[in-house]
């Protein structure tokens, strides 16, 4: 299974677990939250090491 691209900004476990949970979700405040998140987690783990 092809892994999603988002993966390579968000690379903690956790992280990933929560962009799921987020991107499941599908009302408007869940979308705005979504997109703050991606926000956050990127900024978060821009210099760690992409985990596998």
């Amino acid at each position: 299974m092809k892994k999603p691209k988002i993966y390579s900004f968000i690379k903690t476990p956790c992280g990933r677990a929560k962009f799921q949970e987020l991107s499941s979700q599908t009302s408007l405040v869940s979308k705005i939250r979504l997109g703050w998140f991606i926000l956050i987690a990127t900024i978060k783990d821009w210099g760690m090491q992409e985990i596998d």
